[in-house]
């Protein structure tokens, strides 16, 4: 599932579309390039928004979500100062980056400055590939954490295994043992028994000299009373 969505993201990043449209920024309509990023959209304006001030330092204004930079120079575009209006918009498919871009005596445009176009629709779209590329390396870095986790996982089901087999060998030993003392106590109860006929037949002789003795005693004392 993981490896479907990296190579669904691969997809986009890969086809980051750009495409003229016109947006209204304080009521005043103005043209400009969009470049759809299917990302979260607060990451994609944090993003966007350092990636302004990094390139332009002090010159970016926030106002709204609405960001302004006037007098700033993009090489690839212009090598004079152009006027930058940009906003970040959140939509269904993920996140939409739009400007506008005032080359001085023309904005950008399709038709009508179609180099410039060019060099900005390049700008976009290595904006976006960057985002995706950063997002990869992030769901890459969760993958190997799931991956290093799930090994433990199966390391500890696996020591939990050797675990229980130990507890198995240590119940037929102590089964055997148990058996054992059985046999021995099986051995004592039958020496136990036999005794008890031994004792209960020394009994009985016992009683037969008891007889014997009541006998010979009360024979003595008849030969005693005979005498004159």
């Amino acid at each position: 599932m993981l490896l479907v969505f990296f190579l669904s993201v691969t997809g986009f990043a890969q086809k980051s579309p750009v495409d003229e449209t016109d947006m209204a920024i304080k009521g005043i309509p103005r043209k400009g390039q969009r470049v759809t990023i299917q990302l979260d959209s607060k990451r994609v304006d944090d993003s966007w928004k350092k990636q302004l001030d990094e390139r332009f330092g002090g010159k970016v204004k926030a106002d709204k979500g609405i960001y302004q930079m006037t007098a700033v120079v993009i090489e690839d575009i212009s090598k004079t100062p152009i006027t930058i209006i940009s906003k970040v918009d959140a939509v269904p498919t993920g996140t939409t980056v739009w400007w506008s871009i005032d080359l001085g005596n023309a904005y950008l445009s399709k038709d009508g400055t179609p180099a410039q176009w060019k060099a900005s629709e390049k700008y976009l779209k290595d904006f976006a590939r960057m985002l995706y590329r950063e997002d990869l390396a992030i769901q890459v870095s969760e993958a190997e954490k799931a991956l290093v986790s799930s090994q433990n996982n199966h390391m500890a089901v696996i020591a939990k295994a050797d675990a229980i087999k130990k507890d198995i060998e240590k119940n037929k030993a102590k089964k055997a043992e148990i058996q054992q003392m059985l046999a021995q106590n099986a051995a004592e109860l039958l020496q136990y028994n036999n005794l008890i006929d031994s004792n209960l037949k020394e009994q009985e002789a016992a009683r037969a000299d008891i007889v014997n003795m009541r006998v010979a005693l009360e024979a003595v004392k008849e030969r005693m009373n005979k005498i004159e």
